[in-house]
C-alpha cells in the first residue's frame, strides 16, 4: 500500500466550490467547466500514474490506478486500452477479455483485436481465440509483437498456420505446408495466383486493385486469409485551405506504422507527391495509438487547377477537391462579422430566375449500408402521393448488393436512378438531382430517414403558406437545431410506428411560422422551385463530402430574401449513420471555418438562436400531447425532490415502479433554475420545463389533464417556494417520504459548526448554527418560522413514511403526537450470510462504500488512515466511492479511492480489493444508509458508530459491531485490529 504515495507535486483533487442546484440559482458555464477540469483532472491525473506504475513493471499499482482512472472516464478508449493491457500484463485473463470487447464495440482496434485472442488462447479457448485472431489479421498488419502469439493461437486452434498483410504490400505469415497466394476483386471472382516457397513475401503491384488475398497452405486457408486488402489499404485523413497554403493529416489505421504518401493531382496531369513523415499530434481522435501525420503545402509549390488528394493508392481523402479559389478566402483578411446574415428587407423575395412548376422531386444520395437506404425508400414508397418523382443518386457505391437493388428498383420504374463513375459526396450527388427539378419543389432525404405517413403534404402545406418561404425542415430525433425531444443531447431513433405516433401528433399541434431559422438541415430539406432556380447548387467545390452545404445554400437564399422555417407538423426519424472518427469531425471543423468566411456571422447567428430557443414552446407541447396520450384514462400521482440524485433518487425511482405495477401514470416534479421540469419515465421528454410563477397555469393545466389524485413530498429543496402549495392549487391530497432531517435542522443532515454531529439542540441553538455556519435551504428564513411552517405541513400531510424507527422517534420527539408509519427500503432479513473475507495482503483492509463526504466521516477515515501510518498498524483503507478531497487520503500511503462506480460494479471491487470488514463512519444519523446493505450484499461484517438507523439496523441484526460517536481513532484503530 505504500506504493500508493503521492509526491508533493501531485495536482489536488479538491472539487470547486459546491454549487446549489434549483430555483433561482443559475448554474453559470464557468461553474460547470470548472467542475468538469475537476473531473478530467482526476481521471488524467489516475491514467498518467497508472501508466507510470505499468512502466516501472509494479502491476499491481498500474491495474489499481488504471482502474479508477477507466471508472472516471468510461467512453475513453485510451484509458480503456491501457487497463486492458495491464490487467493481461496481470494475468488477469477474463477482466482482459471484457475490457477488450467493450473497447472493441466502441471502436476498430488492432490492439484491442489481439489482446481478445491473447486472453481466449489464456482462457483455454483457441477456437475462440482462432476466431478473433483471424478476423483481426484479416483486417489488419500484424505488429511483430503478437507474431509468437498468432504461431500459438494457429497450433492450438489445428490451423494450417497464420498470415497478415503490412501496408506497403508485404505479406508475413508461418505455414506448415506449400503456400498459395491468389488475389481477387470480390468476394466471388477468381483471380490471379501465384506460388510462393514461405514468408515473408511481397504481392505483385496488381494487389492496389485487388479486393481479397487468399492464402493457402496445401489447400488449407491460414489464420487471416483471405485478406481484406481494401481495408489494409484503407487510410484517414482530411485536408483543407490554411493561410498560405493547403494544411491536413492522413494515416492508414490498419497499420499505423506505414508510412503514408500523399498525392497531389491539377489541371493537364500536373501531380506531386509527399512521403509524410512529421506526427499530427493535435488530431482529434478516439483510436488509441493513432499515428496520424501532418503536411502542410505553400500556395506556391502546388499545381494550377482544382486541385484532388489522395492518398498512396489514389483515393480521395476526405476534404478534397480543393479549389484554389478557396485558399485565396484564406488569404484574404477576415471580414467582420455581423450580428446574423443579412435578409433583405421586404415580403416579396427576387424575382426568380425560373418560375415554381408543379410536381416534386424527392433526391436520395445513396453510398453505403443498404438494410437502411431499403427502409429508408420503402418508408417512401409507401407513403408518397402520386406524381412525384423519386431520384436515387448512386454515389459510386463500394457495395455491389447496393448497386443491384437499385438497378432492380430502377427496371421496375420505381425510381430515377442517376450513378457516379467515382464517389464524389454528398454535395455532387445531391447537385445531380437538384439540376433535374426544373423547377419543381425538392426534398433533398438522407438514405438514412424513415419517413411518415403525410410528411410530403406537411412540408408542402408549410412552403405554400408564405411565398417568402424558401425552405422547411421537419422535427426529426437527430437534426441539430430542430432535434426532439432534446436539442442538447443525442436522442434515439424511433421504429417506424413511434415515427408515425410522432408525426399525428405533430400535425395536430399548432403549427408557428413566424420563426426564422439560420439554417435547414440537409437531412431532410424541403425546397421551393422558384427559390432553388434563383439561389442555385449546392456547392461542391467548397464542402467536398459534405457538412455545411446546406448552411451555405440557406445563406445564400437569406441574402436573397428567402425565410428558413420548422415544418413542426412533420416528424422524421433519422438513423444515423456509421460515424467516420477524426476524419468526419475534422472535415465538419474545417467546413465550418468555410462557411463563416464565406458567411461572417452564420457561427454567432446559429448560437444566439440556440440561446433563444424559439422552437421551446414547440417542443414543449409536443411533450404534453405525448404524456396525455401515454397517460390515456389511467390515474397519476406526481412525485416532488430535489435535483441532487443519491438515495432520495433512487427512493423514488423504486416507489414509481411500484405505483406503475398498480396501474397509476406516474410524474416526478424536480426544480429547475427557472421553476420546475415535469419528468415521466415511460415517455422520453426534455422540454416540459414550467417557468414560475409566469407558467403556473399552465403548469396546473399539463397536471389536470394528466388525472393526477395525489402528491408525494421527498424533498422540496430546490424548488419554488409556491410549489409548497401545489395539492391545495390541484385540490388533492399529499403523502410525506421523510428522507432526512430538513423538517427540524436547516443544514438538513444535523451537521454542526464543527462538521461534528450538533446534537439536536433547542431551536435557539439552532439559530445560533446557521448564523455562524449557514442554512443548505437555498432561502433565508428564521427558525420559529422554518418550524412552524414544518408543523403545518407535516400535520397536513395524508400520511407521513419513514424508512427506520430511529427517523421516526427523532421527527416525533421535534413535532409531539404525529403518526408516522416505518417503511424500510431494504429487507435486512433477505441478505447472505456474513462471512470474513481471505486477506489477499499483510495488512487488514477495512472498506467504505459511496460518496464521503463531511457527515459520511470523510475525517473519520483520514484520522484513521494518519494514526495507521504513523503506527505503522496491519491497516489499510479502501472507499469503494470518492470523496471530497482523494488527494490527502492518498498521501497517507494508506488508503485506496476507487472512484466512482456502477452499482454492477461494487461487489467485484470489494472481493478484487480483498475487504474483510466494512465501515459505516457517518458521524451523524442516517435515516437509512443504502452503502449498509451494500457491505451486507458483499457477506462483510460491518462496524458503525452508535446512532441512527445504522446502529439500529446493525443491533437488530446482529450483522457487525457498533462503538461510541468520538471514539478516538488510535482506539478505533485498535477495535478494528482486534475483530
Amino acid at each position: 500500500m505504500s506504493r500508493q504515495h503521492v509526491s508533493a507535486e501531485a495536482p489536488t483533487q479538491v472539487p470547486p466550490r459546491p454549487v446549489f442546484a434549483g430555483y433561482g440559482h443559475e448554474i453559470s458555464d464557468r461553474d460547470r467547466a470548472a467542475w468538469q477540469r475537476w473531473i478530467d483532472g482526476r481521471a488524467q491525473d489516475s491514467f498518467r500514474r497508472g501508466q507510470a506504475a505499468a512502466s516501472a513493471g509494479d502491476g499491481p499499482t498500474a491495474l489499481f490506478w488504471l482502474d479508477r482512472a477507466a471508472r472516471m472516464a468510461r467512453d475513453n478508449t485510451h484509458v480503456a486500452l491501457a487497463l486492458g493491457m495491464a490487467q493481461l500484463s496481470a494475468g488477469r485473463w477474463a477482466e482482459a477479455l471484457a475490457t477488450m470487447d467493450r473497447l472493441s464495440a466502441s471502436c476498430v482496434l488492432r490492439e484491442a483485436l489481439f489482446g481478445q485472442a491473447v486472453a481466449c488462447l489464456r482462457l483455454g479457448d483457441p477456437m475462440g481465440a482462432s476466431h478473433i485472431l483471424g478476423r483481426a489479421l484479416s483486417r489488419f498488419a500484424p505488429a511483430p509483437a503478437v507474431h509468437a502469439m498468432a504461431a500459438q493461437v494457429a497450433e492450438a486452434a489445428g490451423a494450417a498456420g497464420w498470415c497478415g498483410v503490412e501496408g506497403g504490400g508485404r505479406v508475413l505469415g508461418l505455414s506448415t505446408g506449400a503456400v498459395t497466394w491468389r488475389l481477387r476483386r470480390s468476394a466471388s471472382a477468381g483471380g490471379t495466383t501465384r506460388w510462393a516457397s514461405g514468408f515473408p513475401g511481397d504481392l505483385p503491384a496488381s494487389w492496389r486493385d485487388a479486393d481479397w488475398l487468399d492464402v493457402l497452405a496445401d489447400g488449407r486457408p491460414l489464420l487471416g486469409s483471405p485478406a481484406d486488402l481494401r481495408a489494409i489499404r484503407r487510410s484517414e485523413g482530411v485536408v483543407q485551405p490554411a493561410e498560405g497554403g493547403v494544411e491536413g493529416w492522413l494515416w492508414h489505421p490498419a497499420d499505423p506504422d506505414h508510412v503514408p504518401v500523399l498525392q497531389i493531382e491539377g489541371e493537364q496531369g500536373a501531380a506531386m507527391h509527399l512521403t509524410l513523415t512529421v506526427p499530427a499530434t493535435d488530431v482529434d481522435t478516439d483510436v488509441p495509438l493513432a499515428r496520424p501525420r501532418r503536411f502542410f503545402v505553400p500556395t506556391d509549390q502546388l499545381p494550377e487547377g482544382t486541385l484532388r488528394f489522395l492518398d498512396g493508392y489514389g483515393a480521395g481523402i476526405s476534404g478534397s477537391p480543393i479549389d484554389r479559389g478557396l485558399i485565396r478566402l484564406f488569404d484574404a483578411p477576415v471580414r467582420r462579422a455581423p450580428e446574423r446574415p443579412r435578409r433583405r428587407s421586404g415580403t416579396q423575395p427576387i424575382p426568380a430566375v425560373r418560375p415554381r412548376a408543379a410536381g416534386w422531386l424527392v433526391i436520395v444520395p445513396a453510398y453505403r449500408d443498404l438494410p437502411k437506404l431499403r427502409a429508408c425508400l420503402q418508408s417512401v414508397f409507401d407513403t408518397m402521393p402520386d406524381g412525384v418523382e423519386i431520384m436515387v443518386v448512386d454515389d459510386a457505391t463500394p457495395e455491389p448488393a447496393l448497386a443491384r437493388y437499385l438497378d432492380r428498383l430502377a427496371a421496375s420504374g420505381r425510381i430515377t436512378l442517376r450513378r457516379q463513375d467515382r464517389n464524389a459526396g454528398f454535395p455532387s450527388a445531391a447537385n445531380i438531382g437538384l439540376r433535374a427539378a426544373a423547377g419543381r419543389d425538392v426534398v433533398l432525404l438522407n438514405s438514412d430517414t424513415i419517413v411518415p405517413r403525410g410528411w410530403l403534404e406537411g412540408l408542402r402545406h408549410v412552403l405554400d403558406a408564405e411565398p417568402t418561404i424558401g425552405t422547411a425542415t421537419p422535427f426529426s430525433n437527430d437534426a441539430s437545431i430542430l432535434s426532439y425531444p432534446s436539442v442538447k443531447v443525442a436522442n434515439p431513433p424511433p421504429d417506424r410506428r413511434e415515427t408515425q405516433r410522432l408525426a399525428d401528433l405533430c400535425a395536430r399541434l399548432p403549427l408557428r411560422l413566424d420563426i426564422d431559422l439560420p439554417t435547414a438541415n440537409g437531412f431532410c430539406m424541403a425546397i421551393r422551385g422558384d427559390c432553388l432556380a434563383q439561389t442555385g447548387l449546392l456547392r461542391e467545390d467548397a464542402f467536398a463530402q459534405g457538412y455545411g452545404e446546406e448552411n451555405d445554400f440557406c445563406c445564400r437564399a437569406t441574402a436573397l430574401g428567402w425565410r428558413h422555417v420548422a415544418a413542426t407538423n412533420v416528424f422524421v426519424a433519422h438513423v444515423g449513420g456509421v460515424s467516420f472518427g477524426a476524419a468526419r469531425r475534422a472535415l465538419m471543423r474545417r467546413n465550418l471555418r468555410i462557411l463563416n468566411r464565406l458567411h461572417p456571422g452564420y457561427d454567432a447567428a446559429v448560437q444566439a438562436f440556440v440561446r433563444r430557443d424559439p422552437l421551446f414552446e414547440a417542443r414543449r407541447a409536443l411533450d404534453g400531447a405525448r404524456l396525455r396520450q401515454a397517460c390515456g384514462r389511467k390515474r397519476s400521482i406526481a412525485m416532488l425532490l430535489h435535483d441532487s440524485g443519491g438515495g432520495v433518487a433512487r427512493v423514488v425511482r423504486e416507489r414509481a415502479a411500484a405505483f406503475e405495477h398498480g396501474g397509476l401514470f406516474v410524474l416526478t416534479i424536480r426544480p429547475d433554475t427557472t421553476g420546475c421540469r415535469l419528468i415521466c419515465a415511460a415517455v422520453e421528454t426534455d422540454s416540459l420545463v414550467f417557468r414560475l410563477p409566469a407558467e403556473w397555469p399552465q403548469l396546473l393545466g399539463l397536471l389536470r389533464d394528466l388525472r393526477v389524485q395525489s402528491l408525494e413530498w421527498h424533498h422540496l429543496i430546490g424548488h419554488a417556494p409556491m410549489m409548497r402549495g401545489l395539492h391545495q392549487a390541484l385540490a388533492v391530497p399529499y403523502d410525506i417520504f421523510i428522507h432526512d432531517y430538513v423538517w427540524f435542522c436547516q443544514r438538513v443532515s444535523l451537521l454542526g459548526p464543527r462538521e461534528r454531529y450538533c446534537g439536536e439542540p433547542s431551536p435557539e441553538g439552532c439559530a445560533v448554527c446557521i448564523a455562524e455556519v449557514g442554512s443548505y435551504l437555498g432561502e433565508t428564513i428564521s427558525m420559529p418560522d422554518f418550524l412552524a411552517r414544518s408543523d403545518r405541513e407535516l400535520r397536513g400531510a395524508r400520511r407521513l413514511m419513514a424508512p427506520s424507527g430511529d427517523t421516526a422517534r427523532r421527527i416525533a420527539r421535534h413535532f409531539p403526537d404525529l403518526t408516522v408509519d416505518v417503511l424500510p427500503l431494504e429487507d435486512d432479513a433477505a441478505w447472505p450470510d456474513i462471512r470474513m473475507m481471505t486477506r489477499g495482503f499483510a495488512r487488514r483492509r477495512i472498506g467504505f462504500v459511496g460518496g464521503i463526504g463531511a457527515e459520511k466521516g470523510y475525517d473519520v477515515i483520514r484520522a484513521l488512515a494518519e494514526d495507521a501510518q504513523m503506527r505503522d498498524l496491519a491497516l489499510d483503507f479502501v472507499v469503494v466511492g470518492h470523496t471530497p478531497d482523494d488527494e490527502a487520503l492518498f498521501e497517507t500511503g494508506r488508503v485506496l479511492v476507487t472512484g466512482e462506480y456502477r452499482e454492477s460494479e461494487v461487489m467485484s471491487i470489494i472481493r478484487d480489493l480483498h475487504i474483510e470488514i466494512g465501515f459505516i463512519p457517518s458521524i451523524t444519523p442516517e435515516t437509512w444508509c443504502f452503502a449498509l446493505g451494500v457491505i451486507w450484499q458483499a457477506g462483510l461484517p460491518c462496524v458503525s458508530f452508535d446512532l441512527g438507523a445504522q446502529a439500529e439496523r446493525i443491533r437488530r441484526t446482529g450483522r457487525g459491531w457498533t462503538v461510541p460517536l468520538g471514539m478516538p481513532a488510535s482506539a478505533l484503530n485498535n477495535f478494528l485490529l482486534r475483530l
